[in-house]
């Protein structure tokens, strides 16, 4: 998986978990979850994936 599909799925799992306009869709969530827990974190910028956030 790529950095840029690691990071699509990231966002599409925190806008599932936090826009309250968007219905709860746990089978989705899930299979996000699952996917991400699978890879490593890609190397690369980490910071665009935290929104430019150093932790």
């Amino acid at each position: 998986m790529s950095t840029a599909e690691y990071c699509h799925k990231l966002d599409e799992l925190e806008r599932l978990l936090n826009d309250p306009d968007v219905p709860m869709q746990p089978d989705r969530i899930w299979s996000l979850l699952a996917d991400v827990a699978r890879q490593p974190m890609p190397a690369g910028d980490r910071s665009a994936m935290t929104g430019g956030v150093k932790r």
